[in-house]
């Protein structure tokens, strides 16, 4: 007879408790609407898979469940009181909007390893000893001293090899708690190195979708420790949360990005699709450098026409967004920025960013509400 079999259910839950294998939630079989449900003849399965990770693994379909943003950060808060090590994963693509504000609060004393992800979308002319003292020093202005930052591509692999060996060295056999917000690839990332490890691919549930991990998934390191994949900790501000799963794909690179240059002066507009404007308010002609997904279409106009032009094309030629996003969508707030006389990246939250050659310039940028730019040493 299977274990599972000739238990009693109470209250829908198993007597015996089994967690579900692609999200860690709990098993019953009782509601539909909440976490971790079967139907009760899929307890006799080897491998239990609630009916939500199946519906998201064979028709990429995400159903609700009760969980808030609060419950999220109450899960994470336990590692507080855990002797671990902390694998906090950000997307390079939106650094600022993966970050998890309070981390320290969080997991307490525990050391902390930060995790640049989605390494293989840069150019390859990235200066990447720029970018992981960028990491490290924002990570700082954010109150958080991390032991070390690393460089990956969980799709690929790429900076593995080090991660591993780094890991290792940095845990001194404790536990590892891997924790992201929403869509940075953290599930990717443990896939990775489970695969790399013991063979076996896609251990446990990944999608483009955020918040599909609702519980800790426990993954021996040895006899006595263990990785932790953790639910991923939703931040409002990301883009992710605002626009359908088809013009995520396009906002989302899924190749090496293309530069493309656009030789301005003051008075001229740049559209990323209806996601963000760029106006040169004032300053000399140079070049500007646009690192974004090869899909997001970008325009120019004059910047007295740029209204006008913004409100005709939403949505059609100015797209994505598309319609369905524009519902959900908060609207474009202004900034204006001068930008020093040396070689400044513009970065926007969920989408690139801007490489302004020269500097000395007098820009307004506009994003959606609650999408915070931030300025750089060019990376390039």
């Amino acid at each position: 007879m299977d274990e599972k079999e000739g238990h009693d259910f109470m209250g829908g839950r198993v007597e015996e408790t089994i967690y579900c294998e692609g999200c860690g939630a709990v098993i019953q079989t009782e509601d539909k609407t909440k976490a971790g449900y079967v139907p009760k003849a899929a307890l006799a399965n080897q491998q239990v898979i609630c009916q939500r990770c199946f519906r998201l693994t064979h028709y990429n379909e995400v159903q609700d469940v009760e969980y808030t943003d609060d419950d999220y950060l109450r899960m994470i808060q336990q590692i507080s009181d855990t002797n671990s090590l902390v694998v906090k994963i950000v997307d390079i693509f939106d650094f600022d909007g993966s970050f998890i504000s309070g981390l320290k609060r969080l997991v307490g004393n525990n050391p902390i390893v930060l995790i640049g992800n989605k390494l293989d979308l840069l150019p390859k002319s990235t200066n990447h000893n720029k970018l992981i003292h960028w990491m490290k020093k924002t990570a700082s202005d954010y109150g958080l001293k991390v032991q070390d930052v690393f460089l990956v591509s969980a799709t690929k692999g790429i900076g593995f090899e080090k991660v591993e060996q780094e890991l290792d060295k940095h845990r001194k056999h404790k536990d590892v708690y891997v924790v992201g917000c929403t869509n940075v690839g953290k599930s990717t990332f443990i896939n990775q190195l489970i695969h790399r490890s013991s063979g076996v691919k896609d251990a446990i549930t990944t999608s483009y979708f955020p918040g599909t991990t609702l519980g800790f998934i426990q993954i021996p390191l040895d006899d006595t420790s263990y990785l932790y994949d953790t639910p991923g900790v939703v931040n409002r501000s990301q883009l992710v949360h605002y626009v359908t799963d088809k013009d995520l794909k396009l906002i989302h690179p899924k190749k090496e990005i293309k530069p493309r240059i656009y030789q301005l002066q003051d008075k001229q507009t740049l559209f990323f699709g209806g996601f963000a404007r760029f106006d040169i308010e004032k300053g000399m002609k140079q070049s500007f450098v646009c690192y974004f997904s090869n899909q997001l279409m970008i325009h120019r106009t004059k910047l007295e026409q740029a209204d006008t032009f913004y409100e005709k094309h939403i949505g059609e030629l100015l797209q994505p967004p598309s319609p369905a996003t524009l519902e959900q969508l908060p609207p474009l707030v202004a900034q204006t920025i001068k930008i020093p006389r040396e070689k400044t990246d513009i970065v926007i939250p969920g989408l690139g960013w801007l490489t302004v050659t020269e500097g000395g310039i007098t820009v307004t940028v506009h994003v959606p509400k609650g999408n915070q730019i931030t300025l750089r040493p060019a990376l390039i």
